[in-house]
């Protein structure tokens, strides 16, 4: 099936979703038809960073005066897809979509750009798609670079290094594991990824996965995360077999992972700021969606850096720990 296929296809199921509307979202409040109404997309509200990434998107519909459509991917494009596809059914004035994967999302988001809706990714870009408004996120590839830099300061004479990778086909994952490996790869010698694998970006798959790690490799120096809930699951697995000086790096900041941080359980985490993500992307939205205000720039990056304890207080989310 080719791509105008695949679109005509899409169409047809997004007008079946105006009979169902309840296959695609939660029921939502009646919208006030003098507001604009924007959909506020995320991948899984199983995942406590997109938990957040909502919030904010929420806390500046609120500011802005405009109605919210929140939408949980559940982990699933299809899902995802179909929320889109409802969406445009209702008539949505703007889209702020995280994508959860950015080749399946790609039809939809296409889909939703040639209705002339006005679409802003955040956190994970859409490349190949023509016409979106604006991407606002982090450099991840930065981000992935500053960590495994920070693990080469802690480890000056070199060391032995699990690397825990995310989700395949997520942007994020796809960037940061570049990072890691820019830093790395020419050092290859003194700093060995003796094991690498994908976790998912899940605390319980980290957990069984640096299990195996460990008894096929037994205790490495370090281990670079590329989220937080990775990392905690390995502080897990390390903490079973009682190898507490592993340093473990872990990446989003997190509450919990800012607690571990502090506590010595984590070496560090990095920072991407999700929440000034969210803020600018649906300022972004709004503006454009009220009366045609172009974005200054279509990608906006923000530079991620490393929270250690000496730092904790550049964490955005330091009120939130306890």
């Amino acid at each position: 099936m080719n791509r105008r296929e695949f679109l005509l296809s899409s169409v047809a199921i997004g007008t079946m979703a105006l009979a169902v509307p309840q296959l695609a979202f939660a029921p939502q409040p009646a919208i006030a038809q003098d507001k604009l109404t924007i959909l506020g997309s995320v991948p899984s509200l199983g995942f406590p960073f997109f938990v957040h990434m909502l919030n904010q998107i929420k806390a500046e519909a609120q500011a802005q005066g405009v109605n919210l459509v929140e939408s949980d991917g559940q982990n699933s494009a299809p899902k995802q897809t179909a929320d889109i596809e409802a969406a445009l059914v209702q008539k949505v004035n703007a889209i702020v979509i995280s994508p959860l994967d950015v080749n399946a999302l790609a039809p939809a988001i296409e889909q939703a750009i040639q209705a002339g809706v006005p679409v802003v990714t955040i956190d994970r870009r859409v490349d190949g798609v023509e016409g979106i408004l604006a991407h606002v996120g982090a450099d991840n590839v930065k981000g992935g670079e500053a960590e495994a830099q920070a693990m080469v300061a802690a480890f000056p004479n070199g060391a032995r290094i699990f690397h825990l990778q995310g989700q395949p086909g997520a942007g994020p994952a796809i960037d940061r594991n570049k990072g890691v490996h820019n830093v790395l790869d020419p050092m290859k010698d003194k700093y060995q990824i003796i094991f690498e694998q994908t976790a998912n970006f899940a605390r319980a798959e980290a957990l069984s996965v640096t299990e195996a790690g460990l008894a096929a490799n037994g205790k490495p120096d370090a281990i670079i995360c590329a989220n937080d809930d990775m990392a905690l699951g390995a502080v897990e697995a390390c903490a079973a077999r009682n190898f507490t000086d592993v340093k473990i790096y872990g990446f989003d900041a997190l509450p919990e992972a800012l607690v571990a941080v502090r506590d010595g359980k984590l070496a560090g985490t990095v920072e991407q700021f999700p929440g000034e993500q969210s803020r600018t992307a649906v300022q972004i939205a709004v503006a454009y969606a009220r009366d045609k205000t172009e974005p200054k720039e279509k990608l906006v990056l923000l530079t991620p850096i490393v929270i250690g304890k000496d730092n904790l207080d550049k964490a955005e989310r330091l009120g939130e720990t306890k």
